[in-house]
């Protein structure tokens, strides 16, 4: 199976198997002119110029002729400390990251498998195989994911908790080109045939500030998938060419059509006193964007400054006995 990478404004993206880059092709998402590379080629090539991309006889693109992806109906409960319930049909299956189910049903089968259960990471040989469940190590996840199939009759409901404060977002990728690209830790769980792969950030400005090393996480398919992010979500519809400037831990998602590059701030008194750090991330449209009110970090980083050791008031703060505490202990 070919690996292909996409030039895309800049920057390198993939891998791609031969069929995803046909659909991208067939759909106007790329075009003979978009420059592609995969193994074997001395340099990048445009793809009008390469035989096995060539227009021909049209190919069946890998989520266009019926779904691959389980078709999972889903409630979202609660407001600010979320969970959601999956409902499952006999033999419809959802995958998730471990540690992520909050309860399931006595006739839901839990098994830990090889990869993520999409049509591509089952074909191949077995070098292929480790080698697209090794791209998840990159990310910081492991080898292995969770899924979960209804073994019963009728109905079956199995639940996956949001891991701190924020909200969870459901995104059917049939509306966003069948690729979405969020932060690694931001996906939760999805419908079974969703590939989980990874999007290399190849621009040395966003692998060194972006706060996501080279790669973001790279969610490919035609089902629902659903991932999380803290504090209040706020969407953001790019026009062509329009650019937003975000704090760098504050995105969470995007379509593949955006351009995200890092930014110097402008002075060294604006990032020092500003509080806002060195670098933004500039976000170039068209495409859609997601962005998250309170990362993780940013909560975490507060945590940490308060507690005891690192000289926060612990646990009495706000209440008059605790200061007259904290004053004794001096």
């Amino acid at each position: 199976m070919s690996n292909w990478f996409v030039a895309v404004d800049g920057k390198s993206l993939g891998p791609f198997t031969t069929q995803q880059v046909l659909s991208d092709l067939a759909s106007g998402h790329y075009n003979e002119a978009t420059m592609v590379w995969r193994d074997g080629f001395a340099d990048w090539q445009p793809a009008g110029r390469v035989e096995e991309l060539k227009a021909g006889p049209v190919q069946t693109p890998p989520f266009s002729s019926g779904k691959e992806a389980h078709e999972i109906d889903y409630t979202i409960f609660g407001n600010e400390m979320q969970f959601v319930e999956i409902e499952l049909d006999p033999q419809e299956s959802v995958v998730s990251e471990a540690g992520a189910m909050m309860y399931m049903h006595d006739q839901i089968a839990m098994e830990t498998i090889f990869g993520d259960g999409s049509a591509a990471s089952n074909s191949g040989t077995f070098f292929d195989k480790m080698l697209g469940a090794g791209k998840r190590l990159i990310t910081g996840e492991g080898l292995f994911i969770t899924l979960f199939t209804y073994t019963g009759s009728g109905k079956g409901k199995v639940a996956f908790a949001a891991p701190y404060p924020g909200k969870i977002i459901p995104l059917d990728l049939t509306q966003y080109n069948n690729r979405i690209i969020c932060q690694k830790n931001a996906f939760l769980c999805a419908a079974k045939g969703v590939s989980i792969g990874i999007a290399f950030q190849k621009k040395i400005g966003v692998a060194l500030f972006g706060g996501e090393g080279f790669i973001m996480q790279q969610l490919d398919g035609d089902g629902l998938i659903f991932i999380h992010a803290g504090g209040t979500i706020v969407e953001k519809e790019l026009a062509a060419g329009e650019t937003l400037r975000v704090d760098t831990g504050c995105l969470v998602a995007l379509t593949s059509t955006v351009n995200y590059d890092i930014e110097f701030v402008g002075n060294v008194k604006s990032a020092i006193f500003g509080g806002e750090g060195f670098f933004f991330a500039n976000l170039r449209g068209p495409g859609h964007v997601w962005l998250q009110s309170l990362p993780f970090s940013r909560l975490a980083g507060r945590i940490w400054e308060a507690t005891p050791q690192r000289g926060g008031s612990g646990m009495d703060e706000g209440s008059m006995l605790g200061g007259i505490a904290n004053i004794l202990k001096r």
